[in-house]
């Protein structure tokens, strides 16, 4: 089945008279004894619809977790004491703080690294524990290359991680490339309306698929079956939204580039993400993120409606990303309204 059919189809109940289309929210915190579930933070049948779904996307096993960082800090928590991560000095932010808090407590040590240098990536895999990777990076748009990176981290018999939030599944399969997990924000694009806060483990690897299951039974990062009912029927549209988004985000980012406002445009060529850096600086980017109707100012992503914010807003973003870098999740609107009202916006900068 294409990756669209997949969508739609993974995760329903039976095709049998009178079953629901739809796997239905299930709120149990407990379940008669004798089978595998016993307690609600074990499993649960709306979890397992939508981990099947996803697990069918990328082509592995799935795990549902609470929030992005709830699986971020349980793939983390792979690493033995003292041990080393490799991870790009410009990723999501919350992964830069945790693995900062760790090294800080003396958990872990971390070489960050600049993605698209993939000799210098490669050399720093050597001793690692544990390599973890965007692609794009978040908000710089960075791209690298996971096969070669991937390889190199087996080699040093780390393991490959590979947040795959901006991607999605149906833009880059990181397991294909033979990564050992994949990590999810589902409050981004696979939810897709910016009502759910969720997050995802797949794998190919049935050790790593129990042991994190243990960990998240054991540490209760599980997500409610509300949320998860609600990302799974997002899931149901990726493919259109991503279609759809990816279409508006080449267009904007074609015309942003001609805008004499706009210093820079970073586009990797897929996905519904733009970044652009406003010739003026931080002012006029700040400027720009309150002169508009349609485009909301927010710090999340992914979602139908398109947002955008200054990065460097926040103190903990890092230094490398430069100070007037505005990061645009691009909607499914139409794109002349989106356009119309950065135009008039970046217009009246420049004015």
């Amino acid at each position: 089945m294409g990756a669209g059919t997949r969508a739609v189809h993974l995760g329903r109940p039976a095709h049998e008279p009178d079953q629901p289309l739809n796997e239905p929210i299930t709120p149990a915190s407990t379940f008669v004894a004798g089978g595998e579930r016993e307690y609600g933070r074990y499993g649960n049948p709306t979890w397992a619809a939508f981990e099947t779904a996803l697990g069918g996307l990328e082509g592995g096993r799935a795990l549902a977790f609470s929030s992005g960082l709830a699986a971020v800090a349980t793939v983390l928590d792979l690493v033995g004491h003292g041990a080393k991560v490799v991870a790009p000095r410009n990723c999501y932010n919350g992964t830069i703080l945790q693995l900062a808090d760790l090294e800080a407590r003396g958990r872990l040590r971390t070489e960050l690294v600049d993605v698209t240098d993939t000799d210098a990536v490669v050399k720093a895999c050597e001793d690692a524990a544990l390599v973890w990777l965007e692609s794009p990076t978040n908000p710089a748009l960075e791209v690298a290359d996971l096969p070669t990176i991937i390889a190199a981290a087996h080699e040093a018999g780390a393991y490959a991680v590979v947040d795959n939030t901006f991607a999605t599944p149906l833009l880059q399969r990181p397991l294909e490339s033979d990564a050992d997990l994949v990590v999810h924000s589902v409050t981004k694009y696979l939810a897709g309306h910016s009502d759910v806060l969720m997050g995802a483990v797949v794998t190919r690897d049935d050790e790593l698929f129990s042991v994190l299951k243990g960990r998240r039974d054991l540490i209760g990062a599980v997500p409610g079956t509300f949320e998860t009912y609600l990302a799974l029927r997002g899931l149901r549209t990726l493919h259109l939204r991503v279609e759809r988004a990816q279409a508006n985000a080449a267009e904007l980012a074609r015309r942003l580039g001609e805008h004499p406002a706009v210093g820079e445009v970073r586009y990797p060529g897929f996905g519904g993400i733009v970044a652009i850096v406003l010739a003026q600086g931080a002012m006029a980017a700040d400027l720009l993120t309150h002169k508009t109707r349609l485009w909301v100012h927010a710090t999340s992503l992914g979602g139908v409606e398109s947002t955008f914010e200054r990065r460097r807003r926040w103190k903990s973003e890092p230094a490398t990303i430069p100070d007037a870098l505005v990061r645009l999740s691009v909607g499914i609107e139409d794109v002349d309204d989106l356009w119309e009202d950065l135009r008039v916006a970046l217009d009246d900068l420049v004015g």
